[in-house]
């Protein structure tokens, strides 16, 4: 098969995640991992002691970071590259995690993002999720899917997923935070999550993961040989 661009965009918790990671993996494509291009701009931050609030900085070094992901076959997922060096184990640690919000809520650190993974949206075989993947980084992608699932099903998969770390949490709380989510995406003023025209809409209400992984594979097979 030709290899293509796979974009999936969605509202939280339909696993989306988890679908690109399958698909990436059976098609030994790479699969575009988002927070991790800012963790490692937010290391080269803070290697070269680059000052965030001082956007004449982070323009300037900005121009001295070129971002790429390896497949690797031993893990069966995507390593990232900052300049050519394997990052993915420094990029892990709680020091980048206390400082990569707020790199990465810095307007020129997302467009140079943005820009980055168009770039390797150009070598094709990528597989990115997120919720302007089809409308804002990959526009021309040859397959976009939209996960959906019913309110309650994503509710409930939220909550099995927080029970495990906090026994004190409710549903309705979930299903609380999960509609204040959809509205802040949806109503954004920059990229706010909707379904591409071109867009193939995924409800895994009622899927199993396998079941969800066949069919999205077999869209696959069918843009693949229109590419």
């Amino acid at each position: 098969m030709k290899k293509i661009v796979i974009a999936i965009d969605g509202f939280s918790s339909c696993g989306k995640s988890t679908l690109a990671k399958q698909l990436a993996k059976q098609l030994n494509y790479i699969f575009i991992d988002s927070g991790a291009m800012y963790r490692a701009i937010a290391l080269f931050f803070l290697r070269e002691r680059v000052n965030w609030n001082h956007p004449s900085e982070v323009v300037q070094a900005l121009k001295n970071i070129t971002l790429n992901f390896d497949y690797n076959d031993a893990k069966g997922t995507s390593d990232l590259l900052l300049n050519g060096e394997n990052v993915e184990a420094e990029i892990r640690n709680m020091q980048i995690s206390e400082m990569v919000s707020e790199v990465a809520a810095i307007k020129e650190v997302r467009e140079f993002a943005v820009a980055q993974q168009q770039q390797l949206g150009e070598k094709k075989g990528i597989v990115m999720d997120g919720r302007d993947i089809g409308t804002t980084v990959f526009p021309h992608a040859e397959l976009k899917i939209f996960v959906t699932a019913h309110p309650d099903v994503r509710a409930e998969r939220r909550f099995k997923e927080l029970y495990e770390k906090n026994k004190n949490i409710n549903i309705q709380e979930v299903k609380n935070n999960l509609a204040l989510r959809d509205s802040i995406d949806s109503n954004r003023a920059i990229s706010p999550l909707r379904k591409a025209d071109d867009a193939i809409e995924l409800d895994n209400s009622h899927l199993t993961r396998e079941s969800q992984l066949a069919l999205v594979l077999s869209w696959v097979k069918e843009r693949a040989a229109l590419a």
